[in-house]
């Protein structure tokens, strides 16, 4: 019994050693040095023009890098772009960057984040940073504050837009099943028409007379006639002339 209960409480110590080990473990982060990219980052953007900004997508990846480093600022030239078109896509939905207020940073699983309320020409909004467990910038979120007659409003939008489109889609469907009707009728169409064209194909084909086979075998006989003729009176077939006969019909009297 008493190895039991010393097991047990060895057991106990080793939970709450590790327990120990792994809050002593747990990152800590210089919020004043992160706040010092943000406002970096939010200085720099405000006061560059559109042509400037659109500028960094131009540069290589080495060359933006480069320049990024030289900085001071820890982000990659990847996630640098990304923050430069969520920058261009608030000022397009909340209007002219005017200001912002304090910073909160909040510890995560696999960061931190800072967040900090602006406000634009039109509307306010929520801006974000996003870094990683060693410290560096990974991106930046604007999102724009709506009202709540702003947010029903959009939604009720959604949904008509989304039942128009399945209403075009219905009828879209509607129309391919109507002209499915007409395939059997052009099959059957196409089918005797062919059928026509075979009947044309078998047809026998009459010979023509041939005349002139006939004309041929008189001229032959009247030739052997004369040449009996001829040898039988010891003469030439010069001098006979063929004629031809026709019968004339008979005349009856009543």
């Amino acid at each position: 019994m008493k190895k039991k209960i010393s097991l047990l409480g060895l057991i106990l110590i080793l939970v709450l050693s590790f327990t120990g080990c792994g809050k002593s473990e747990t990152t800590e982060y210089d919020q004043a040095t992160l706040e010092q990219y943000a406002e970096f980052v939010v200085q720099n953007f405000e006061a560059m023009t559109t042509e400037q900004l659109d500028s960094f997508s131009n540069m290589r990846d080495l060359q933006l890098d480069t320049q990024l480093m030289n900085a001071g600022l820890p982000v990659d030239g990847e996630d640098f772009l990304t923050m430069i078109s969520s920058w261009e896509a608030a000022e397009e939905e909340c209007g002219a960057y005017v200001e912002h207020g304090d910073w909160t940073m909040e510890v995560k699983n696999d960061g931190v984040s800072l967040t900090s309320e602006a406000k634009y020409e039109n509307r306010d909004a929520d801006i974000v940073f996003s870094f990683d467990e060693k410290g560096n910038m990974e991106s930046m979120d604007v999102s724009a504050h709506y009202s709540t007659g702003e947010i029903l409003e959009k939604a009720g939008l959604n949904t008509v837009l989304g039942m128009g489109t399945v209403f075009v889609v219905l009828i879209f469907i509607s129309f391919i099943i109507y002209l499915l009707g007409y395939i059997p009728k052009l099959q059957e169409k196409l089918a005797n028409k062919d059928k026509k064209v075979e009947e044309k194909k078998e047809a026998p084909v009459q010979a023509a007379p041939a005349p002139a086979a006939a004309a041929e075998d008189d001229a032959e006989l009247v030739a052997v006639i004369a040449a009996a003729i001829a040898a039988a009176e010891g003469t030439s077939t010069d001098g006979f002339v063929v004629r031809s006969i026709k019968r004339r019909k008979s005349n009856r009297w009543n």
